[in-house]
């Protein structure tokens, strides 16, 4: 599936199940969602925050809450949460599950 293309709701409701097809309640299901992200996207890679280039090294999962990009400049590093990043064009590979993480609404 290529990532700089529209997915449609069906496309991404095949995502969400795919990632959900064992879980029981919410906390499994944003589990199952970090695990997709945490195996499909390309990591490192590029983007703008606030108008600074950083590099987002990793995803990560906030006990019980969210999903979080690990972003970098230098030595300093900052987790922001992965629907308020800024993807960039061209998008890396995988970004079709951060899409299907918001489609699915935390």
């Amino acid at each position: 599936m290529a990532v700089d293309e529209q997915l449609s709701d069906a496309e991404l409701d095949e995502l969400v199940a795919q990632a959900t097809v064992d879980a029981y309640d919410d906390e499994e299901q944003l589990m199952g969602l970090y695990t997709m992200l945490a195996e499909h996207l390309a990591v490192p890679f590029k983007t703008v925050v606030l108008g600074i280039e950083v590099t987002v090294k990793e995803v990560d999962l906030l006990p019980g809450s969210q999903i979080v990009a690990v972003c970098t400049r230098g030595r300093h590093q900052q987790s922001i949460g992965i629907l308020d990043l800024p993807i960039p064009d061209p998008a890396p590979q995988g970004a079709e599950w951060i899409e299907a993480y918001r489609h699915w609404g935390p």
